[in-house]
């Protein structure tokens, strides 16, 4: 590597290079960003963007904060996507999702915000969010959303996240 210091990305920004080597996170020591506005998605080339596959991120201990009370909210998310010509750089993808720590929205707002910024980054063939979100005040809230239908013939197995049952 040389010993240059690479240019910090701009807040938001899509960072894609053909040759990855314009990465600006993986690889490197990497604060966690400050907002999920702030965040910086990176995407690869797709290797294999001629075949209709399913890519699948799991983040069990997702974590926000309520907008009104302050207190953390905690979620189970999958996120299901055919990719088209990119993929989603998995460190980046995570430095993402710890960047709601400290953001206050509710539920539906971060599950569907997550979705979006992930469809103009990536501009995938097709994607699903199931954000499973731990109760608070005694009520699980359960948000899924989809582009579409899925494409034809494509393997889409089950989110495998069991419905609350609380204590009974």
């Amino acid at each position: 590597m040389s010993g240059k210091k690479k240019k910090a990305p701009q807040a938001g920004a899509v960072q894609s290079d053909p040759g990855q080597s314009g990465l600006s996170q993986l690889g490197y020591q990497t604060d966690i960003p400050l907002s999920p506005e702030s965040a910086v998605l990176e995407r690869v080339p797709n290797p294999h963007p001629d075949v209709d596959y399913l890519a699948r991120f799991t983040a069990p201990e997702f974590t926000s904060i309520c907008p009104v009370t302050g207190q953390p909210d905690f979620a189970h998310l999958v996120i299901d996507y055919v990719p088209g010509k990119w993929l989603v750089e998995s460190k980046s993808l995570k430095l993402y999702f710890q960047s709601f720590r400290n953001h206050g929205a509710f539920h539906e707002d971060c599950t569907i915000a997550i979705a979006k910024r992930l469809i103009k980054t990536l501009s995938p063939r097709w994607l699903r969010i199931g954000g499973y979100w731990y109760p608070r005040g005694g009520i699980p809230i359960d948000v899924f959303w989809q582009t579409g239908a899925a494409p034809e013939g494509l393997w889409v197995p089950d989110q495998g996240v069991a419905p609350y049952r609380g204590r009974g």
